[in-house]
């Protein structure tokens, strides 16, 4: 197997190559049980963060980054998950699809979270931004709770998305074309 070699936020990592498709490959960046990584870059991202009054991100490899956010701030955080849940009330739902995932995808926030960014603060925090197709999402069920988005953070924007002037993000992550 392939790696490519990076350092996130003063942590050396190498990161498998991954195939999307035959044209394809990317390196793949998963924060689960990498307990530095997710501490430091959550501080390192803090720093160059607006006020804020609540996280959200997407279900299910952004939790470890906006817990951790949460927990260094002491802000709340919330998790649009995929699926609905018995304990949701009201539900709303939006559909994305993400270079990672083979299928479409349905992202939901309660009645009490949407309520929870009403005239709030936001920042939509992931582990990568690619495509930028879950961070619309996540932009619109802010939007749709009247919440306001004040950052886009991210650990690594991957491809184009490095270029994008409207997010905030710690390191660039190559895409690897065949």
């Amino acid at each position: 197997m392939e790696f490519y070699k990076m350092t996130v936020a003063g942590c050396e990592r190498h990161l498998p190559i991954c195939a999307v498709n035959d044209k394809l490959d990317i390196a793949g960046f998963v924060m689960f049980s990498d307990v530095e990584v997710t501490v430091a870059s959550a501080t390192e991202l803090l720093k160059k963060l607006p006020e804020f009054d609540v996280i959200i991100t997407a279900e299910s490899k952004g939790i470890p980054l906006a817990y951790e956010m949460a927990r260094q701030s002491g802000k709340k955080y919330i998790v649009a998950r995929k699926g609905i849940k018995l304990y949701m009330t009201d539900p709303i739902g939006i559909e994305v699809k993400s270079i990672t995932t083979e299928k479409m995808q349905t992202l939901y926030l309660s009645s009490e979270d949407m309520h929870s960014l009403e005239g709030k603060r936001v920042v939509i925090a992931d582990d990568v931004i690619s495509t930028g197709e879950s961070l619309k999402v996540l932009e619109e069920l802010v939007k749709k709770s009247n919440g306001n988005i004040v950052a886009k953070a991210a650990v690594l924007a991957e491809g184009d998305a490095a270029d994008r002037d409207d997010i905030v993000f710690l390191e660039k992550l190559p895409l690897f074309f065949k």
